[in-house]
């Protein structure tokens, strides 16, 4: 990540929240003799942990590409990204860019026992179940129960206390009000860079200067 304060996120709550709406990410790891390694499987927050701890898992083989728990981890969490035009803007000229929050964290995996591995897939499919009118848990009938053991037994659950993070979100907090107006409305239109999502985190992130903005201050 580019080494400079601008659009810098500091607070972890910040960060926790960007991962809770955020689950899916990537998995980097340097492996003696192999070199970097990359895969993609969601993640889930311990929330119950005051520092920011990650419970995740990889299906097998990936624990042994990793070399999972002996080295270091880099876990990335990339939210709502897209371009952003310079015709967007009222002041000209201007460049174009790209708006994105993301995430890196670092720390060096835990590996989970059985039972604590069933727990974490467990609470991985509720996470996502819940918002369904009927959803299929792993543990809702006994036939669920048993493909859940044998899902178990193809991936190797782990937690990672992150011990080091650098996050940016970069939602256009620099312009005008009228400016960032502009580009969410672009954002929700029908355009071939339209971005509903990024146009709400462009709305959360810079709700106070829309106020300030509407309010003529």
């Amino acid at each position: 990540m580019r080494d400079n304060p601008s659009f810098a996120v500091d607070d972890a709550e910040a960060v926790k929240q960007l991962i809770r709406d955020n689950s899916w990410a990537t998995f980097i790891s340097h492996v003696p003799e192999h070199g970097l390694v990359a895969s993609h499987y969601p993640v889930l927050l311990e929330e119950d942990a005051e520092a920011i701890v990650l419970l995740s898992h990889v299906g097998r083989p990936d624990e042994e590409k990793h070399q999972l728990g002996q080295h270091p981890m880099l876990v990335v969490i990339q939210g709502p990204h897209g371009y952003i035009s310079p015709g967007w803007y009222q002041e000209q000229p201007s460049v174009p860019t790209w708006n994105f929050a993301v995430a890196h964290l670092h720390g060096r995996p835990e590996i989970l026992g059985d039972q604590q591995n069933l727990e974490v897939l467990d609470a991985l499919v509720e996470h996502f179940e819940q918002h369904l009118d009927n959803p299929q848990l792993l543990h809702a009938t006994e036939a669920s129960a048993e493909l859940a053991a044998r899902l178990a037994a193809g991936t190797v659950g782990f937690r990672m206390r992150v011990n080091r993070f650098e996050a940016k979100e970069k939602m256009s907090q620099n312009k005008p009000a009228a400016t960032i107006e502009r580009i969410i409305a672009e954002l929700r239109g029908s355009g071939p860079y339209a971005h509903p999502g990024l146009a709400d985190r462009m709305e959360s992130i810079n709700a106070e200067a829309l106020n300030l903005g509407q309010k003529g201050v």
